[in-house]
């Protein structure tokens, strides 16, 4: 579904990603960890087609419409109403008025369909934002940290979400610093630092080798073992 091969992107003289490989399969839940400034926004940019590589390759293997996103800046209209946040892309996407209202009812707001975004809880506006993404109906769904600066109990819930999201068939593509959130969510992951991929797998096993389960800008011993560096850097 998702295909990257030695993908490689610079802004200037910075060397953002090198040498990046790896594929996603169909109807799974893949995670990109890393801490800040690792390269993991670069790649979602790429996959969407808001970066171009410098070379290498790198394939969604969709069209643009059959694509959710959902970014750390959410991008919602803040007087708006939950609804008409999502009529203005049911109007773009030339969609029946009434899907604005069955994908609120998708991520639990259907209540707080007339309510204007500026009243919204942070964990309200994610799951809109994560209702505009979904909306219609994309075949691949990608998510930057779409659990950032949650309370533990909002955090079980749009991790409920996106496990209900692909029972529903989709591919979700989400990026974390949070290796526990990658255990529950995740089918496999890859660990991205300083641009460079340092370990693949599936989370737990991942764990079991490097005996942790902490959030990676803690997971100091995997990543010194595989770079030598130091995450702080």
């Amino acid at each position: 579904m998702i295909k990257v091969q030695n993908v490689e992107k610079s802004f200037g003289e910075q060397k953002v990603l090198s040498g990046v490989n790896f594929e996603v399969k169909e109807k799974e839940i893949f995670g990109l960890l890393g801490p800040s400034g690792s390269g993991k926004t670069t790649l979602i940019n790429i996959l969407t087609h808001q970066l171009d590589v410098d070379s290498g390759y790198a394939h969604v293997d969709v069209t643009p419409f059959e694509t959710g996103l959902m970014l750390d800046e959410d991008g919602l209209y803040p007087r708006l109403s939950c609804l008409d946040n999502l009529d203005v892309f049911s109007r773009i996407y030339s969609m029946p008025l009434e899907k604005s209202m069955e994908a609120l009812e998708n991520v639990g707001l259907a209540d707080a369909a007339k309510k204007p975004v500026t009243s919204l809880s942070k964990g309200m506006r994610q799951r809109l934002a994560i209702a505009r993404a979904i909306l219609h109906s994309p075949k691949v769904l990608f998510l930057d940290e779409p659990t950032s600066a949650l309370d533990p109990r909002t955090t079980e819930g749009i991790h409920a979400l996106i496990q209900q999201i692909r029972d529903r068939g989709a591919t979700i593509f989400l990026t974390t610093h949070n290796m526990e959130e990658a255990v529950k969510l995740c089918d496999r992951v890859v660990l991205l630092h300083k641009g460079h991929i340092v370990e693949e797998g599936e989370p737990l096993e991942i764990c079991r080798r490097h005996e942790s389960m902490r959030t990676v800008p803690d997971l100091g011993n995997v990543f010194m073992k595989m770079t030598g560096a130091d995450l702080h850097d």
